[in-house]
């Protein structure tokens, strides 16, 4: 019995050249195409219809659709008594796209217990275009002028495709993610997409959904698959944020 062959993707061909997406693997779960490459039509295409890049040094580009999908409706982040307590007494400063190189660059460092990253060179330059071209977004934490915290992920249509979040404080994380769910909901966006579960998200109110229930509600929330420019100017305290 012959092993399924992945799907091959060249450079050259059209953005929206990726196999349906219930045709990805289940062993890896969600593995659907490799190739291609990382050019802003690629990605927005790919992301509006369910599919994100995750590879090593190494490896060509590697496109995946996981079954279930792991979301967090943002009226439904939840956020304990504890946590709520520290982040009021956290002093945090939330601001939004001040320091987006930065940010990439902390969340790509190597962790405690993580072989190695999956933010690769030519990914972090790829995500920088999207930044520079208005889909890619950075939420930041700060305390006392430095950066302590946060995330970045693309924003298309009423959707936020959450890619990566660091900490280098206690809850800093948590603070950008209160920040943004709190935005979201202020500007009736549909999902924020964690791509794959972890304890982390899953104490943080995220939810599975199968595949085709998410590809239901991209295809609804994305179009048209426009830019998010509702970010606020001026940093907000956390404080406020929990008022």
């Amino acid at each position: 019995m012959r092993s399924p062959q992945v799907a091959w993707i060249s450079a050259g061909d059209p953005p929206d050249s990726f196999p349906d997406i219930e045709r990805a693997f289940s062993v890896p779960d969600g593995l659907l195409a490799a190739g291609g490459d990382l050019s802003e039509q690629r990605l927005v295409y790919a992301y509006r219809h369910g599919i994100f890049p995750w590879f090593s040094d190494g490896q060509p580009i590697l496109w995946w659709s996981p079954d279930p999908r792991c979301v967090i409706f943002p009226e439904r982040l939840y956020v304990s008594r504890r946590l709520r307590r520290s982040l009021r007494g956290s002093n945090y400063e939330i601001r939004f796209n001040t320091a987006f190189d930065e940010v990439i660059e902390a969340c790509a460092c190597d962790r405690p217990g993580q072989d190695g990253t999956w933010i690769t060179s030519e990914m972090s330059v790829a995500y920088r275009r999207m930044h520079a071209g208005g889909w890619a977004h950075s939420i930041e934490t700060w305390r006392q002028g430095k950066l302590v915290g946060g995330m970045y992920g693309l924003a298309i249509g009423k959707v936020f495709f959450g890619e990566s979040m660091f900490s280098a404080e206690t809850n800093a994380s948590k603070a950008s993610m209160q920040a943004l769910c709190t935005l979201l909901i202020e500007h009736d966006f549909r999902l924020l997409d964690c791509q794959v579960e972890s304890p982390h998200l899953i104490s943080l109110g995220a939810e599975l959904v199968p595949r085709r229930r998410f590809a239901a509600i991209l295809d609804d929330a994305c179009k048209p698959p426009e830019r998010f420019s509702g970010w606020p100017d001026s940093p907000l305290n956390v404080r406020r944020l929990l008022a």
